[in-house]
């Protein structure tokens, strides 16, 4: 992924953020990731690590529409996606993409439990959430121009429980260097 492209992406998500209210801590975490794939406007996401603690992690993300974070699952891992503006489609599945046609799940949304045919696409708006638990695969994608998206969840390990359905995907990007970093990801090291 080019630098520039990061470089710009963190700057279209600061916009979006100050233009929402949404306040960020000092010296903030921030991961770009086009999922080893390339095409960022196509499959990627803007990660901002607000608390990494032993029991619980939260993060607020951004993606402009198109920017589709991949199917994956947890093992380990559950968590709360939460629309906080714009429009968020999240689809979900009871395993495996293509081993869990005809199966039904039961997840909560917005807290209350809901049956849910594997494969379903649920649109969340503003302030809406479902809870997704280990084993439940999972993509989302903005239906709106643009959306800032909230993930509450239990510890975090980004690099030992992302477990993605397309073989090609890595979590973090290698980066072309084609101009200055405005700041450091997380995913590389500090010299």
């Amino acid at each position: 992924m080019k630098r520039s492209a990061i470089n710009s992406l963190i700057r279209a998500a600061g916009q979006c953020f100050h233009a929402h209210h949404w306040s960020l801590p000092p010296r903030p975490r921030w991961d770009v990731t086009d999922f080893g794939l390339g095409d960022w406007r196509k499959s990627g996401l803007v990660l901002v690590n607000l608390a990494e603690e032993p029991e619980y992690c939260e993060k607020l993300m951004y993606a402009q529409r198109d920017m589709t974070t991949p199917a994956h699952t947890h093992r380990k891992k559950k968590e709360d996606i939460i629309c906080r503006t714009g429009r968020l489609a999240v689809q979900v599945w009871a395993g495996r993409p293509d081993q869990s046609e005809g199966r039904d799940l039961v997840l909560p949304l917005n807290h209350e439990p809901a049956s849910i045919s594997s494969g379903t696409i649920i649109p969340l708006e503003a302030g809406s959430r479902v809870t997704l638990v280990p084993g439940v695969y999972h993509a989302f994608w903005p239906l709106s121009e643009e959306c800032i998206i909230g993930e509450v969840s239990t510890a975090n390990d980004d690099l030992h429980d992302n477990f993605f359905v397309h073989p090609a995907i890595g979590r973090y990007p290698g980066i072309e260097e084609d101009e200055a970093a405005g700041l450091r990801l997380i995913s590389e090291k500090i010299p």
